[in-house]
């Protein structure tokens, strides 16, 4: 069960009396929230008929009174439990669960925490309602997630525009979807996004950039290196030493994984490492130039400076100069 199957269920008037939606990522549990607050009923339906509460500030109690009352001229009441996790004595309203009301459509926001699957709470949700629980999506999952959403809103992209947004907002996806939702009203008539357009609209700068710095590197190219080092050391929003590290970590991690992955074939080869397969060939060229020895080198200087960065071993040096100083030594 995904937050896309319990909405479009919802779309064919397809009901349970519970959902539970946990875990780790909020931006699907905000799209099951947001539809269950602003669709499953009408705006008359809804004044007499949706009930909203805040863990923090409600009692199992009142919810569970809330649950058991009758809708007012509808077929259905929707009851929405947001902050769950806040609550006290929140398996109290295990009195509920055990013989919810059919009309009733209980939903509840518990994030970033999920239920002990063991108990009798969590296996109650289960048989009587549905219980999603959701994850942080992995690093290599979000180009491919983010393509299908600029896709499902009508629009296309550049792959090198798709890796500047992804590389730059990171793990988070309701920024990423907010961002897509800028470029799209300021595209107009237009469909396609491109890297002039994510420059403009959304302030990343094409040539000046950690994607753009990492490319350098792997292609050993210092001297673009050190201007992108210089960019960022005039425009600090645009690229943080803690922001710079672990993405360089990662891309150099993953060089890495080629050394040990036993085959050649790029699809199996992207697969195995976790890249897109349009991009691979970055990954094998950054193998190619650096060796074995090399890489593992990087890995070493990239985690020595990134304690340098906080302090660690460092007596105060600027964050251009420990990055110049850095790529250096790795090049060298």
């Amino acid at each position: 069960m995904s937050a896309e199957v319990i909405i479009n269920s919802w779309k064919k008037q397809n009901f349970k009396p519970i959902y539970w939606l946990e875990g780790e990522e909020e931006y699907f549990i905000d799209k099951i929230i947001d539809y269950a607050e602003h669709h499953i009923l009408n705006e008359s339906e809804a004044s007499f008929n949706l009930s909203i509460f805040y863990g923090k500030d409600s009692g199992w109690a009142e919810i569970i009174n809330a649950c058991r009352r009758y809708p007012m001229f509808a077929e259905r009441q929707v009851v929405i439990l947001k902050e769950a996790q806040l609550m006290r004595n929140v398996e109290k309203l295990e009195a509920y669960i055990e013989n919810p009301l059919s009309s009733t459509i209980f939903v509840v926001a518990y994030k970033d925490k999920k239920l002990d699957a063991r108990k009798v709470f969590a296996k109650l949700i289960k048989e009587k309602g549905e219980l999603l629980t959701t994850k942080k999506m992995y690093d290599n999952e979000l180009p491919a997630w983010t393509q299908q959403l600029i896709q499902k809103k009508g629009l296309t992209i550049t792959q090198k525009g798709l890796r500047l947004v992804v590389d730059h907002i990171g793990n988070d996806l309701t920024r990423i979807e907010n961002e897509i939702d800028k470029l799209m009203v300021n595209l107009g008539d237009r469909k396609n996004i491109t890297e002039d357009d994510i420059e403009l609209y959304i302030g990343i700068s094409k040539e000046f950039n950690v994607f753009e710095l990492q490319s350098a590197l792997a292609a050993k190219d210092l001297p673009t290196a050190i201007r992108i080092i210089q960019y960022f050391e005039a425009n600090p929003k645009a690229a943080t030493i803690q922001e710079i590290l672990p993405k360089l970590y990662s891309f150099f991690s993953k060089v890495f994984m080629i050394f040990g992955a036993g085959t050649r074939d790029e699809k199996l080869l992207a697969t195995n490492i976790g890249v897109t397969p349009y991009f691979l060939k970055q990954y094998v060229r950054a193998a190619e130039l650096y060796q074995y020895p090399g890489i593992e080198r990087t890995l070493l200087l990239l985690n020595q400076y990134n304690l340098k960065s906080v302090g660690i071993g460092d007596t105060g040096t600027e964050t251009a100069s420990l990055l110049k100083e850095l790529v250096i030594k790795m090049m060298s």
